[in-house]
C-alpha cells in the first residue's frame, strides 16, 4: 500500500489480519519490537532470562524477578485480546481524520466505555516526549476550536478553546507542533513558540495578529502575511501550511469524532501530530506498536476525574 506521498507501507489491513490472528502471534511480535537484542529483565537488565511456557512468562536468573512480555507496559492491565490492542492502533494511526470510539466499538465488538477507554490509552502513547525543536521556516498561527451557539455573533468565542500550532523545516514540509492554551496574548503565544522553536529558525511566518510582534531575534526574523487586508501569500510568507492542519483537525471532529471535550482536547491533539509527522513513515503501524510498549498503564480514572 502506498500512501499519497509516496511511502510505501509495510502494513495494510490484510496483512494485518494475516499476522496477527491469534494472541501467539501477537505476543512474538510485542517480543521481538521489545527486546530486538534478546529479552532483558525489565527491573535489573540481565539477559540471563529463563522461560516459564505454561505461564507465557519470563524468570530472571539474577533477581529471579518473574515478568510477562506486557509487564509494564499500556497493555499490562488490559483484558482484551492483543489483536483487538493491533487492530485498533492500526485503524487510529492509518486513518488521516481518525476514527470514533463508536466505530471501533462496531469493529472490534467491544462496549463504547471500553472502546473509549482504549483509544485514549492509544492516544496516550502516541504523545512525544521532548520532540525536537522546530527549525528552518517555521509558520505559526492560532485558532479556536468548539462548536456554534445559537444566537451568537460570527466572533463569539465563549464556547469554544484556543489552539495554537507550528510547523517546521526549510521546504514547510517538517513535523508540527499542537498545543491547547488558555488565551491568544502576548505571552502565550510566545512562551509557545520559544518553547517549540529552534533558536536560531531562519524565519517564522504568523499572520497579522499583533501579539505576535517582537517574536524575532538577531538570527530569526520574523514576517507576516496580513489576513485583516485579504493578503494570505506575500512571496513565499504565508501560514497555508498550518492552516491545512487547522483544516485537518476540524473535518476530523466533525467527520469522525463529532464532538471533543476542551479535557481531552490535548489528547486529540497528540494523536494529529503523531499521524501527521509520520506521514512518510512506511513503518507507522510498527513504531505505533513500539511506542505503546513503551508507554505506562493509564488508569481509567485518571480519565474521568475532573
Amino acid at each position: 500500500m502506498t500512501n499519497k506521498n509516496g511511502a510505501k507501507s509495510d502494513m495494510n489491513l490484510v496483512k494485518l489480519i494475516d499476522r496477527f490472528h491469534s494472541e501467539e502471534k501477537c505476543l512474538a511480535y510485542l517480543e521481538q519490537l521489545r527486546w530486538p537484542s534478546g529479552v532483558a529483565c525489565p527491573r535489573c537488565g540481565s539477559t540471563s532470562i529463563s522461560r516459564i511456557q505454561k505461564r507465557g512468562q519470563f524468570d530472571c536468573n539474577s533477581c529471579r524477578y518473574q515478568f510477562s512480555i506486557t509487564s509494564g507496559t499500556i497493555f499490562h492491565d488490559s483484558h482484551l485480546p492483543l489483536w483487538k490492542w493491533f487492530l485498533t492502533a492500526y485503524m487510529m494511526a492509518e486513518a488521516k481524520k481518525g476514527v470514533s470510539a463508536n466505530q471501533v466499538k462496531r469493529t472490534i465488538g467491544v462496549s463504547y466505555k471500553t472502546a473509549w477507554y482504549l483509544c485514549h490509552r492509544i492516544r496516550a502513547a502516541m504523545t512525544e516526549v521532548n520532540p525536537e525543536p522546530l527549525k528552518g521556516i517555521v509558520e505559526v498561527d492560532e485558532t479556536w476550536i468548539g462548536g456554534k451557539h445559537q444566537n451568537m455573533g460570527h466572533g463569539y468565542t465563549g464556547n469554544k478553546t484556543a489552539v495554537v500550532g507550528a510547523v517546521g523545516a526549510v521546504e514547510r514540509g517538517g513535523p508540527i507542533r499542537l498545543k491547547v492554551v488558555g488565551d491568544r496574548g502576548r505571552k502565550t503565544l510566545h512562551d509557545f513558540i520559544h518553547g517549540v522553536v529552534a533558536p536560531n529558525a531562519e524565519a517564522i511566518y504568523t499572520d497579522d495578529w499583533p501579539p505576535y510582534k517582537g517574536i524575532a531575534d538577531h538570527d530569526t526574523r520574523h514576517e507576516t502575511v496580513n489576513h485583516s487586508a485579504k493578503e494570505w501569500v506575500c512571496g513565499d510568507v504565508h501560514t497555508n501550511t498550518i492552516e491545512g492542519v487547522w483544516s485537518l483537525f476540524k473535518r476530523s471532529v466533525i467527520g469522525s469524532y463529532h464532538k471533543v471535550s476542551t479535557k481531552h482536547l490535548d489528547a486529540y491533539l497528540d494523536e494529529l501530530e503523531w499521524r501527521f509527522n509520520n506521514r512518510d513513515n512506511p513503518f507507522l503501524f510498527r513504531d505505533t506498536l513500539r511506542k505503546l510498549l513503551l508507554s505506562e498503564t493509564l488508569p481509567y480514572q485518571n480519565l474521568v476525574e475532573s
